[in-house]
């Protein structure tokens, strides 16, 4: 499994604690959310936990889930997130399991083995959030970036025009216009410069260039 938070102190003890539970293997950590889709690229992770505050709108969780469905996503609820709203848009995005970060040891490692096994975990003190979801339709109105289209977003974001995007990946200028019409679509933007504000609120961008180190 592997860790998405921004606190060094908690990434160092849920490490310590995976690695002294039978059956869980500590695979590594981050606390940028626009690491996360490279983290899990190269460890490619069973589990993989995200503290709420760096996807707030399920849109790091589609990307993953996207790209690979059979990841357990499992958000670390912070206390403003303990909303019917954001329990809901976390299981639109596919996040299997739910737990509140200040949870105790106990819990959080349930939740690590229930999204893993049983596919879907809800804390005892979150579920009743979830009351009346129904996956099919709220999914529905969410769309997973592809890979490219993520890669596309990013340089946009640099600041790069379609021809100088088209250069970096070694694509057509239309393959790249191609797209951005599909970002602008799924994030439901306006425009180039509206996609990569809206990306910057939901934590899929958290500084130009740097997401591309």
């Amino acid at each position: 499994m592997a860790l998405v938070d921004p606190v060094p102190l908690l990434r160092e003890g849920l490490a310590a604690v995976v690695r002294r539970t039978p059956g869980l293997h500590w695979l590594g950590s981050t606390g940028q959310p626009n690491s996360a889709v490279r983290l899990h690229e190269r460890l490619r992770p069973d589990v993989l936990l995200i503290d709420s505050v760096l996807d707030p709108q399920g849109q790091l969780a589609t990307l993953l889930t996207g790209n690979d469905p059979a990841l357990a996503v499992v958000s670390l609820v912070r206390e403003p997130h303990r909303t019917a709203k954001y329990v809901r848009v976390a299981l639109a995005a596919g996040v299997r399991g739910l737990v509140p970060r200040a949870g105790e040891v106990g819990e959080v490692v349930q939740a690590i083995v229930r999204s893993y096994t049983d596919r879907v975990y809800l804390d005892p003190t979150l579920a009743p959030l979830a009351a009346g979801f129904t996956p099919t339709a709220e999914a529905g109105s969410r769309r997973s970036l592809s890979r490219r289209e993520y890669e596309v977003l990013q340089l946009i974001a640099d600041g790069l025009e379609n021809q100088a995007v088209a250069g970096e990946l070694y694509v057509s200028v239309e393959t790249v216009r191609t797209h951005v019409k599909n970002i602008l679509r799924k994030l439901r933007a306006r425009d180039r410069t509206h996609a990569v504000s809206l990306a910057y609120q939901a934590g899929l961008l958290t500084g130009g260039s740097q997401a591309r180190t």
